[in-house]
């Protein structure tokens, strides 16, 4: 069932196309942040990230513009690329979005992309009627429980006219909560910038590998990798709590954690606190590395021999699996949510059954560890299919299309 839901979900047919007409001058399409962060900021969530990458990319087909938080050291107006930044102070959420409303009706914008905030399609909508409104769902968090009741996500999705989804589970989800918003659904999986991920498979790569490995002294460990937010979903506890049979049958595996609880921060929560209790009953094969900036963390991949993603069922996409990727890591990482759709189960990496994880990450993690060979062969496998379905070119040409569909940009001639 959900198998074949996820197939209705990316075969939805396409929608009305709307009443804009393409102009000579590219129409300009706003993206609008959550207001929780600056962009750019090294420390902001993966919805800026993907953001900065993405909406530059759309010129000269559009003129992008992104709206974001002030921040020290930013002015209210910068450039990223060639996007154009405006930022407004949003201590207030409403005032926040009542600047972008004002913003938005003086610069006569196509479309606005509301970006994982559906309640912000709502007060946008009150104040740019004008606007043509889509919404870009990064995730499941603000579209169920304590974040938004049902009847008012209902109401979110009724005043916008696409709703963006990084995965096919996320719109399955979304036909779920709001099956009259099925055919609005449109899937754009994320991507990375390969240039930015070396892999071990070029002479210069190697090096690079060799030089962190002796810089962290991991020589002669087998070294498995999480990176991510230490938070209950993200599934770090399974891995310690399988240390024990790990460590016995593989004495040289070092297990380093790369996170913090928090986006740019390193404070701690219950959870994390649990989590260092745990690991300090395996010292010598557990470490610990607080928040690290985005930039940095490509090195973090190229110098691990396995990347660990124990995600629990709401993964709405799991961007760190394509980073491992591209990096030529083959990842260990449940089946759930949508990483299914980027880790290929017995080619890239493994999918684990995230209800008997306990019994099957030993499995299959063990033999990775033992052989070199069987670990080049997937993480070459994973760094082609990178190369080949998510890089952020793809992204930008998959959002180009959407806007050609819905009669925002001209159609581009083959």
């Amino acid at each position: 069932m959900i198998e074949r839901g996820r197939a209705a979900v990316l075969k939805i047919a396409s929608g009305a196309s709307g009443d804009v007409s393409p102009k000579h001058a590219p129409p300009t399409i706003a993206f609008v942040t959550p207001g929780s962060f600056a962009v750019p900021s090294p420390s902001s969530s993966s919805v800026e990230r993907v953001v900065e990458q993405v909406a530059p990319r759309l010129a000269p087909h559009v003129r992008p513009f992104i709206y974001g938080k002030t921040a020290r050291g930013l002015g209210r107006s910068g450039r990223l690329g060639a996007a154009r930044c405006l930022r407004f102070p949003a201590a207030s959420r409403m005032r926040y979005l009542r600047a972008v409303a004002s913003s938005l009706r003086r610069r006569r914008a196509a479309v606005a992309v509301v970006e994982n905030r559906p309640a912000h399609a709502l007060a946008l909508r009150a104040r740019s009627r004008s606007t043509r409104l889509w919404l870009s769902l990064h995730s499941t968090t603000f579209v169920e429980g304590a974040a938004i009741s049902r009847a008012r996500l209902r109401r979110s999705l009724r005043v916008v006219e696409r709703i963006v989804v990084n995965s096919a589970y996320l719109g399955e989800r979304i036909a779920e909560l709001a099956p009259e918003s099925a055919a609005k659904l449109r899937v754009v999986h994320l991507g990375v910038d390969p240039d930015r991920f070396a892999t071990p498979f070029t002479p210069e790569g190697a090096a690079r590998r060799e030089a962190l490995r002796a810089e962290r002294s991991w020589q002669g460990r087998e070294v498995a990798l999480f990176v991510g937010r230490l938070i209950p979903i993200k599934g770090v506890h399974h891995l310690l709590e399988a240390m024990p049979q790990l460590v016995a049958e593989h004495p040289a595996l070092l297990l380093v954690i790369v996170g913090s609880p928090y986006y740019g921060s390193h404070r701690q929560t219950a959870y994390a606190q649990r989590l260092q209790r745990l690991g300090r009953d395996w010292p010598g094969h557990v470490r610990f590395v607080p928040y690290v900036p985005y930039h940095e963390v490509p090195d973090w991949y190229l110098a691990a021999d396995v990347a660990l993603v124990p995600s629990a069922a709401r993964e709405a996409f799991g961007l760190v699996n394509v980073e491992a990727m591209a990096c030529g890591l083959p990842v260990v990482a449940t089946r759930a949510g949508g990483i299914v759709e980027i880790v290929e189960d017995g080619q890239t990496g493994w999918l684990l059954d995230p209800d008997a994880l306990g019994a099957q990450l030993p499995e299959r993690l063990l033999p990775l560890l033992r052989d070199p060979a069987l670990r080049e062969h997937m993480g070459r496998l994973g760094r082609e299919r990178v190369e080949q379905r998510f890089t952020w070119a793809h992204v930008a040409e998959r959002w180009r299309m959407l806007l050609e569909e819905a009669g925002v940009v001209a159609e581009v001639d083959a």
